[in-house]
């Protein structure tokens, strides 16, 4: 019986931070529109920041726990699957439509967090003067985007208000979200404790490395909040907010998640990461980038592309 205590421990896991997501999406943007912050500031802040949740969970107690290889993993593997999964799958369901100044603005932030976390990874540890860097330069773009947004409207300032509209309106007392906030936080504590005491015990049990199931395993169950918003968003026809999902999720991914959790506790960069799956990463996020700039939008096939490569790369992943 207790050879099935893992998986039990990596499902409970798994639901609690995908129920854990969601209340503490909802709660937060609930309570910063009561508030009377602006749509444009809470799609391109707490959207991404509740969407990612899981994710800085998780990999924070990762590195608390010692298991900094599933840290690291967790966030690698989640902004692969963001682009070839959840994108593909939704451009599968629906073609996403990809705005110029959306994939040139948002997608050029992610493009550079990107480049400047594969920057750090070289030194073989993110300390914490790196993790200060990287959180100095996401606060940087945000402003520069409200900013823009402020003076000039446009179609990605449109993308962060039709993300908001998509999760709901201010609500009319303050009881629900705070509700929904705890509720959330409590799920995605415990969720997260479960997940990864599990993926530890299973990555043993195999002898496979914690990186590959921070990549895989773990990085697919912190993705499942953002895979069912964008599914929930392309049925109701704004697949269009999938893009500003994955974009606004993954610079928070890299900058927020590895510099917050790096400054709490330095994390070392796994060798196989370093060698391989940060490389993988880049080349999908200019893959992305390259398809929606070009043809405004990304479609069914470049969708089934997409997520071909992503269960290519689980088998390549498994099988090395």
């Amino acid at each position: 019986m207790e050879q099935f205590i893992p998986y039990v421990q990596i499902i409970a896991g798994l639901v609690l931070l995908t129920a854990g997501g969601e209340f503490i999406v909802r709660g937060a943007v609930g309570l910063a529109l009561r508030m009377g912050i602006s749509k444009v500031i809470v799609g391109l802040t707490i959207v991404a920041a509740g969407t990612s949740a899981p994710e800085f969970v998780v990999s924070l107690n990762a590195a608390l726990a010692g298991s900094g290889e599933i840290a690291m993993g967790n966030v690698v593997g989640s902004n692969i699957a963001n682009i070839l999964l959840i994108l593909g799958a939704v451009a599968v369901l629906k073609p996403v439509a990809a705005g110029r100044i959306t994939t040139i603005r948002d997608g050029g932030a992610m493009l550079v967090g990107t480049l400047l976390f594969i920057g750090f990874c070289q030194f073989g540890v993110i300390d914490r003067w790196a993790g200060l860097v990287m959180l100095a330069v996401l606060i940087g773009m945000w402003y520069f985007t409200y900013k823009n947004d402020k003076n000039s409207p446009s179609d990605a300032s449109a993308l962060h208000e039709e993300e908001v509209d998509d999760i709901g309106q201010a609500p009319a007392g303050w009881a629900r979200p705070v509700i929904a906030t705890v509720i959330g936080v409590v799920a995605l504590t415990f969720g997260a404790d479960l997940l990864v005491n599990g993926g530890v015990s299973v990555a043993r049990e195999f002898g496979v490395s914690e990186a590959v199931i921070g990549l895989t395993l773990v990085a697919f169950g912190t993705s499942l909040p953002e895979l069912a918003a964008s599914m929930v968003a392309a049925f109701r026809g704004h697949s269009d907010v999938a893009l500003g999902n994955v974009f606004g999720s993954n610079l928070f991914n890299l900058l927020v998640i590895i510099g917050g959790v790096s400054i709490i506790s330095p994390i070392s960069v796994p060798l196989q990461i370093a060698q391989s799956d940060i490389w993988i990463m880049l080349v999908v996020t200019v893959a992305v980038l390259v398809v929606a700039y070009a043809g405004r939008r990304i479609g069914r096939v470049a969708g089934a592309v997409f997520m071909a490569a992503y269960f290519g790369y689980i088998g390549m992943l498994f099988a090395g």
